[in-house]
């Protein structure tokens, strides 16, 4: 079982609709924010800083799923509890849910392969490396 983190977000006017509710691509910005933010809160440094993995770019979504149980308004603070759920060789699903206190308003697993730029420019997925994995567990 991996680490489990927590990014906090306070909502703002903007981040809503009209009739004040959470415009719903801001729930999947958020989960890419917090998708981030869960390798660095595990002691690693942004992917772009990486020594140890050279041309690290991070890793790209390949697919996301989200499912929506309750709203959300501005003026709430909403945590994201990140994990990374599984590890497939190059790629890892990582499960973000999104909290109001004891609430759950949606959930969310992305698919993301790690992934290195070659010298050609093109991007090329890379096995994840073994002291990833360990930071993250």
């Amino acid at each position: 079982m991996s680490k489990q983190t927590v990014y906090s977000i306070d909502v703002q006017f903007g981040d809503c609709d009209p009739a004040g509710i959470v415009f719903f691509p801001n729930f999947s910005r958020w989960m890419d924010a917090a998708s981030h933010d869960y390798f660095i809160q595990c002691g690693l440094p942004p992917w772009r800083e990486m020594d140890a993995l050279p041309d690290c770019i991070g890793p790209p979504l390949l697919e996301f799923h989200t499912r929506f149980v309750n709203s959300a308004t501005y003026g709430e603070r909403l945590d994201i509890h990140s994990r990374v759920e599984e590890w497939r060789g190059k790629a890892f699903i990582q499960s973000h849910r999104i909290m109001r206190g004891e609430s759950l308003i949606c959930e969310g697993r992305a698919t993301r392969a790690l992934c290195v730029k070659q010298a050609d420019g093109r991007l090329k997925a890379v096995p994840v490396p073994d002291f990833i994995r360990a930071a993250c567990e």
